[in-house]
């Protein structure tokens, strides 16, 4: 039914969920599966030399991270004798990244965590579940915490 999955995922233990899910999906159907993290190469505005600075920060920061989280899917899926294809992707947001790759890669369900966030937090770090369901026509499964 399901012969590609894309899992993205942050390094949070939503994201492990999403994880677990995808592992179970890939038992029951054969499937492929792919773990993606997206970094945003620009996530700030600036000038100057300090704004450069700065990048170079946030990149190195930001892919030692997205290493982590790809560490840790390839960890899970291994343990229970199955291969995880993995990429770091960079996009201007999470969601553009995800989609992309999943049209890009012949994907059939794309199974990604949210946090719920509401309020406030929802309205400044938006929702990339939210964005992703609004920007394909492809099944998500969005698993919760």
């Amino acid at each position: 039914m399901f012969n590609h999955i894309l899992v993205p995922v942050d390094g949070s233990a939503t994201a492990q969920l999403a994880v677990a899910k995808a592992i179970g999906l890939a038992k029951a159907f054969g499937s492929r599966v792919t773990a993606i993290f997206v970094i945003d190469p620009y996530p700030f505005t600036g000038v100057g030399t300090d704004f450069a600075y700065g990048q170079a920060e946030y990149l190195s920061a930001a892919t030692a991270e997205a290493n982590i989280a790809i560490k840790a899917v390839k960890a899970a899926f291994e343990e229970v004798g199955l291969t995880v294809e993995t990429a770091i992707v960079e996009a201007h947001a999470a969601w553009r990244g995800i989609v992309q790759a999943a049209e890009s890669g012949e994907t059939d369900l794309i199974v990604m965590g949210s946090h719920g966030r509401s309020g406030l937090e929802k309205l400044v770090l938006g929702s990339v579940a939210q964005a992703v369901l609004s920007h394909t026509k492809l099944p998500v499964l969005v698993v919760r915490d």
